[in-house]
């Protein structure tokens, strides 16, 4: 009994803090769905898919709008590719076609927006084998061209010098932008291979045959996968220029050393500019990029790399692209706050989120584990810290002209309730079109305020919405604004209705 109100209380104060928090109209609300860990393999189209069902379900429910979905993990494809064989994590067995013939990608992306959520496609770069898979299929570009591949530590990796293998991957990726809806494409944090002890990177070969003027290695590397980042933004740009391209990576730039102008933090571990060769301050400064998620899963207080210090850090070095923070749900929950051990770490990271300048939102790793409510962290999302819509960051460097607004508001009753309808307003070009639409709702006393998302009453890509009729005696103004691909916002277009 004792422990069951010391949880209540500690629930108690963990909303208490978060109704304290400011509540913004746009924030990114991104969680992760992967397919290496192996969690779709073997399932036949009815369980995955009711297995995703589910997920997407619990996610809407505690207002994610963002879903990462892993379609790529080992130059093999969770969907139908014309260059990759089918996936062992689907099928168990690599380059067979699940059956019956389904394209796990299309129907994500299906389910997403009927949901209002927005689908990135996740791809893992280099990474051509994990340690784990046995077996190649035919189709696997390996077995087409080993000389563009190097071993690592039971891995299979392009090499990141080749340029066939920077053209081969952004033809990957251009292929699934032009097939597929989606809203992004998302790379994680695979560049050149983690270190493992005892393990010597295998291309010197590559370097004395390409290596355009550097004698440096370290700078070579670098500007190798400088090279393929700014590929592949092109790449995508070319196809749709309104799919935002995300990189998701380590954690940790660079450790804060004496004599070096790089910019550092004061950690102690892997890093991205020295280990893995991935510049990714410099992509943000180039514009390569559109959002960036670091991959910050550590606690607040961590020995090596404390989150408090890099969420300031990345706040004030990576700001010049929408920075949206990769948050570790587990070990959120289960480490303790350092000024009250009775609440989990949850309320704290959130307030840094949302108070820091320049963070545009979180991303949960990893989807599964919100799913199961770990440390209640679902819950606290739906009622709490997510407890109005979000609308998209907004991303004036790709597209700043909002589109028209909705036509001809009306009230009509239905045989299943009362419903506003409206009319699509009219476009000439696809990133002028209205993608979906946000509804609010103001009493007779309020003031209209489209800055507050407290009066979302929904987001939808539908040109209507039921209404919560009671008893016709309560005047409410309706506002409707339309949302293009980019979710710039519409000026209003507003309808009286007594409910």
């Amino acid at each position: 009994m004792k422990k069951f109100f010391l949880l209540l209380f500690a629930l108690c104060q963990l909303g208490a803090t978060a109704q304290t928090l400011p509540m913004p109209k746009r924030e990114f609300r991104g969680a992760w769905i992967q397919m290496i860990n192996g969690q779709f393999q073997g399932m036949n189209r009815d369980r995955m898919q009711a297995n995703l069902t589910g997920q997407l379900d619990a996610l809407q429910r505690c207002g994610v709008n963002t879903v990462i979905f892993q379609v790529r993990g080992e130059a093999d494809a969770l969907y139908n590719s014309p260059y990759e064989p089918w996936s062992r994590f689907l099928t168990g067995r690599q380059g067979t076609a699940p059956s019956p013939l389904w394209d796990p990608l299309e129907w994500m992306v299906k389910e997403c927006h009927r949901r209002g959520m927005e689908l990135h496609a996740w791809i893992n770069p280099y990474r051509a084998k994990t340690k784990g898979t046995s077996e190649l299929s035919k189709k696997h570009p390996y077995v087409k061209h080993p000389e563009r591949f190097f071993e690592y530590d039971g891995l299979l990796l392009f090499d990141p010098g080749m340029h066939e293998n920077r053209k081969y991957i952004c033809r990957i990726a251009s292929d699934i932008v032009r097939r597929y809806d989606v809203d992004g494409l998302h790379i994680d944090d695979y560049f050149y291979p983690y270190p493992a002890a005892g393990h010597e990177i295998p291309d010197e070969n590559t370097f004395r045959a390409h290596r355009n003027g550097f004698t440096d290695k370290n700078d070579w590397r670098r500007y190798n996968v400088n090279l393929f980042v700014e590929m592949l933004h092109d790449s995508i740009k070319a196809v749709k220029p309104w799919v935002k391209f995300g990189v998701s990576p380590f954690g940790i730039y660079h450790n804060l050393r004496p004599g070096t102008n790089i910019p550092g933090s004061e950690t102690a571990g892997l890093q991205n500019y020295d280990d893995l060769y991935a510049d990714v301050l410099y992509w943000i400064n180039q514009g390569w990029v559109d959002y960036i998620v670091p991959q910050l899963y550590w606690e607040i207080g961590h020995k090596t790399a404390d989150y408090d210090r890099l969420v300031r850090w990345w706040a004030r070095f990576a700001a010049g692209r929408p920075l949206v923070i990769g948050q570790d749900v587990e070990r959120t929950v289960r480490a303790a706050d350092l000024k009250n051990p009775a609440l989990n770490q949850m309320p704290e990271k959130f307030r840094l989120q949302r108070t820091l300048p320049g963070i545009a939102g979180s991303c949960l790793w990893y989807s599964a584990a919100v799913v199961r409510n770990e440390g209640n962290y679902a819950e606290a999302l739906a009622h709490d810290y997510h407890r109005y819509p979000a609308l998209q960051p907004e991303m004036p460097f790709i597209d700043d002209k909002a589109p028209g607004k909705p036509r001809k508001l009306k009230a009509m009753w239905m045989p299943d309730g009362y419903y506003l309808f409206w009319t699509a307003p009219k476009s000439r070009k696809e990133m002028d079109k209205a993608r979906s639409y946000v509804v609010y709702r103001f009493t007779a006393k309020e003031k209209i305020n489209l800055d507050d998302p407290s009066h979302i009453v929904c987001i939808t890509a539908n040109t209507c919405c039921k209404l919560p009729y009671a008893k016709g005696h309560e005047k409410y103004t309706y506002v409707v604004t339309a949302l293009d691909r980019l979710q710039n916002e519409s000026k209003e277009t507003k309808k009286k209705i007594k409910l």
